[in-house]
């Protein structure tokens, strides 16, 4: 193949865009740096491995290296030397003999080879001395792109916020084991966009597909030393370059994750982005130079002001962006836009939010990056969900994001664990989750779907871990088993780990349909680990970070058990987006409306009966009702909705309680949708109102009024949906009859 580049005629560009842009006529290079005192360009050969020529950028503008390359062309690869001081104890750590990646590189050629050269001091010897090796060698370089792609009729899916439930999976161990996926596509862009595969996600009902981070990231040197990898990601180096292990075919990885969300988005699933703007591969003060370092580490990094040779380290990873820099900040917004607008993603969530958000003296709401993000006129409509806590001074925010912003609630996590587990004194919080947290959410406007409900996530154990194991198991990741939290509120149901005992077993599948009934009909939006609807098992691992293995992968050798779980998910999620109820866009409040003469939601005890101030203080209680009168004022305007009546019973005690059914306004009858105690029952039986309902030990009920004038449009929907579940089972394809045919697992 003829050279990347055949002459090298360097003029002066421009300062904007950052990175390297191919206009169809050759590449304008553009580098910020405040503190270099010259900036050499660095050509290499396609492979990345011999370099051809270095060039020093001519113009420096407002803070920004840049110059113009006619000769240049997609597929130059490429990589900076960044001249300026050594002075670790000024916060500063230039050293031209390391190659540094361009952090606007749209994709990057080879991988990082731990070797001493790609450190700027001498390994070994502390960080103030100077290191004289080419690190080059070792490195992955920076590639010049041509940004043109056809998306043909592809449009965003734009889901409304009530209506979003996010399914939370890895690209990799999606697919990694799926059988219908061939072998060179599996745990690749190309393998999740499979139509078995989106098929399969879409027969759930879940809308939104949130990705673990697909940035370019680097493996940390002491995994691999114990043959061990960065499996989920969280360690960044390049926010706009995909990473090119999760393609089939890396030198197209680009267009390999674009053609993945044109499928998705032709199935109707938006594609949420995990993203990790808190930090860097590049670690602390003994980490490598491998690019923000040593192309301005004082303006990239937060370092401690008496001391500017140390890192903040509110991240515990041994660094954290300056978020307080205006091109850091810059930097960021950059990357979501881009992924927004160049790769049709619909919304990120962000990794240890709080750091997004800091300043000097800590977490401030009206940060520079939350404003930008809301004024945005590409990133004020994408979803933007924060992790709200990180490991620094006042880093637990939940519901202290600005409005706009939805959160991941562990409030809720934690409760719904701890009542399901049996736990004493928890009825009033429980209620207080099933209702969005309101407690947290319910300011300046903010609605019930900034509240990210979840049981689990990738960072835990898996649901069906959950009721399998009291304690965590670990040891795989070669750290004795203190890795990993301790607490995680989870309840073996009387045995550790796997057992052949019917009764165990019926109980953790009754357990799992409890927690996922809570889930999915909760007010607030709900997001499923991948895998949970069929009880994926990580074998007790509650921290499989570094298990790029079958630890981590999903299982897709499906049993009768599996099959009808999923199955039970699909129900429940039919239910939610039949019945407006379950998922109204106003907080409530329990408070009686005189002029519609109805309460939003009642909290009945098992006799039917409001719950007063007493017994929502006792410690035994363990059985309750969530009762949504569905004539309560829907939005702003005040006059009764027009929405079924829902009651959700959700009974903890190991015994079965009489629940009555109360009488309503609007109807006689309730009808019994879901059931976790008989959850194959599909003749939906009915119970006058007035009467008992038995609520078999730690069961989930969900009942709907029948209304007595008119037919219930709601409800038709939902037997509608039922039957059409039943016509068409849950999709997977057969290895046996090749990846093309599909089959019913039920």
């Amino acid at each position: 193949m003829p050279p990347a580049i055949l002459k090298s005629r360097v003029r002066e560009g421009v300062p904007d865009p950052r990175g390297a842009t191919w206009d169809g006529l050759g590449v304008n290079f553009s580098l910020f740096s405040a503190h270099a005192t010259k900036v050499e360009l660095c050509l290499f050969d396609e492979s990345g491995r011999r370099e051809l020529e270095r060039i020093e950028l001519p113009e420096y503008t407002n803070e920004v290296w840049h110059g113009y390359l006619p000769d240049a062309r997609p597929g130059t690869t490429y990589g900076y030397r960044v001249h300026g001081p050594y002075e670790p104890e000024a916060g500063h750590r230039f050293n031209p003999n390391k190659l540094v990646l361009d952090p606007y590189a749209q994709a990057h050629v080879g991988d990082l080879t731990w070797n001493p050269a790609v450190f700027g001091y001498t390994l070994g010897q502390d960080d103030l001395t100077f290191d004289e090796r080419d690190s080059a060698p070792f490195m992955p370089k920076g590639r010049v792109i041509d940004p043109a792609f056809t998306w043909g009729r592809e449009r965003p899916p734009s889901i409304p916020w009530d209506r979003t439930i996010v399914y939370e999976t890895h690209v990799r161990g999606y697919t990694k084991r799926h059988p219908a996926v061939p072998e060179h596509l599996r745990g690749t862009f190309a393998g999740l966009g499979r139509k078995e595969v989106v098929d399969y996600i879409t027969s759930l009902g879940v809308t939104a597909v949130e990705l673990l981070p697909i940035h370019a990231f680097v493996n940390d040197s002491y995994l691999s030393d114990k043959g061990l990898t960065n499996y989920w990601g969280y360690n960044s180096i390049g926010f706009f370059a995909p990473d090119p292990r999760y393609a089939a075919v890396p030198d197209f990885v680009f267009s390999e994750f674009r053609e993945m969300v044109a499928r998705l988005h032709d199935a109707g699933l938006e594609v949420i982005l995990d993203v990790v703007y808190n930090h860097t591969a590049e670690g602390n003060e003994n980490g490598p130079t491998l690019s923000f370092r040593g192309i301005d580490n004082l303006s990239y990094y937060r370092l401690m002001p008496d001391n500017p040779r140390y890192y903040i380290n509110d991240t515990g990873t041994g660094n954290t962006l300056n978020m307080s820099h205006a091109r850091v900040v810059q930097m960021v917004t950059d990357s979501l836009r881009y992924w927004a607008t160049e790769m049709h993603v619909d919304g990120f969530r962000f990794d240890l939010g709080t750091i997004l958000a800091r300043e000097s003296d800590g977490f401030n709401e009206a940060h520079g990056f939350l404003q930008c993000c809301l004024q945005d006129p590409v990133l004020s409509h994408t979803k933007l969900i924060a992790e709200p806590w990180d490991i620094g001074p006042g880093g637990y925010q939940v519901g202290g994001f600005p409005p706009g912003w939805a959160e991941w609630n562990d409030k809720f996590r934690d409760t719904m664990r701890a009542w399901w587990k049996g736990d004493p004194g928890k009825q009033a919080e429980m209620a207080t989750r099933l209702a969005a947290s309101a407690d947290c959410f319910a300011r300046r406007g903010r609605k019930p779907w900034a509240s990210v409900n979840f049981i689990t996530a990738h960072d835990g154990f898996t649901l069906h871990d959950l009721v399998s194991y009291n304690d965590k198991h670990n040891e795989a990741n070669g750290e004795d088993n203190r890795d990993g939290h301790s607490d995680n509120y989870s309840w073996n149901c009387g045995v550790e780990g796997p057992t052949d005992d019917p009764e165990v077993i019926a109980l953790r599948e009754r357990q799992k349909r409890n927690l996922l009934a809570s889930l999915l009909l909760a007010q607030g939006t709900p997001m499923l680990l991948a895998g949970d609807e069929f009880g994926r098992t990580q074998n007790g691992n509650n921290n499989a970070y570094c298990q790029d293995n079958e630890i981590s992968w999903v299982n897709w050798d499906f049993g009768e058990r599996e099959v009808e779980l999923a199955e039970f998910v699909r129900k429940v999620i039919v239910l939610r987006q039949s019945f407006p109820i379950l998922r109204r866009s106003r907080f409530l409040t329990g408070e009686y409306n005189a002029d519609l003469d109805v309460s939003d939601v009642r909290w009945l005890s098992p006799a039917g009966t409001d719950i007063t101030g007493p017994e929502w203080d006792d410690p035994n209680a363990r059985c309750f009702g969530m009762l949504l009168d569905g004539r309560a004022q829907a939005t702003g305007i005040k006059r009764p909705a027009m929405d079924a009546t829902a009651l959700l019973v959700l009974n903890a005690h190991h015994d079965m309680v009489n629940f009555r059914l109360p009488e309503v306004v609007g109807g006689s009858v309730w009808r019994c949708l879901v059931d976790t105690n008989v959850p194959d029952d599909d003749t939906h039986p009915t119970i006058d109102a007035g009467t008992d309902y038995a609520i078999t030990g730690r069961s989930f009920v969900c009942f709907v009024l029948e209304p007595e004038s008119q037919r219930s449009v709601a409800m038709r929907r939902a037997i509608e949906g039922f039957r059409q579940m039943a016509e068409q089972p849950i999709p997977m394809a057969s290895p046996e009859t090749g990846p093309e045919e599909e089959r019913s697992l039920s």
